[in-house]
């Protein structure tokens, strides 16, 4: 999870935030969006969605993150959704805005958990098992590690 001071300004986010965001996207933003994360020989001629193989290492791993907090199953498509929240970023600079990913990604799952018999997929299961080993360690009838040796947390290894 990302954090932040509690005292910060979160803005709110939603997938229609981003799909509405997205839709009013304008051919600069695009054009600024490109030139800071898409490697020079790519720059784009045409509407989004662009190949993720054409942005930098930076750009490439901010797209993988994003795609992953929006619950997509892939990240070679990089679409006007992934865009907005790449166009918050600059190389070596805090994001502009901070919005509020925890309560999008328990608004996310809290959906997903109210679907899940219904649809049979569940996009978010590593924070399933975080829940599970972190929160409800003693429902477990075994004894659960949350620390190594070093006073690391532990991977989830099944």
């Amino acid at each position: 999870m990302l954090n932040f001071k509690q005292t910060e300004l979160l803005f709110p986010f939603s997938m229609n935030y981003l799909l509405d965001t997205g839709a009013k996207l304008s051919t600069a933003d695009i054009q600024k969006i490109a030139k800071t994360f898409m490697r020079a020989d790519c720059q784009p001629t045409g509407p989004p969605p662009f190949l993720q193989v054409h942005f930098t290492d930076v750009g490439q791993l901010l797209i993988d993150m994003i795609s992953y907090v929006l619950g997509y199953k892939t990240s070679e498509h990089v679409d006007e959704t992934v865009l907005v929240l790449l166009a918050v970023y600059s190389p070596g600079q805090p994001p502009a805005y901070k919005y509020n990913f925890a309560k999008f990604i328990a608004n996310k799952i809290h959906e997903q958990l109210y679907k899940l018999d219904r649809e049979g997929i569940f996009k978010y299961s590593s924070y399933i098992y975080h829940m599970f080993l972190y929160y409800q360690t003693d429902a477990f009838q075994c004894p659960i590690k949350k620390l190594d040796s070093r006073g690391e947390r532990r991977y989830v290894i099944f």
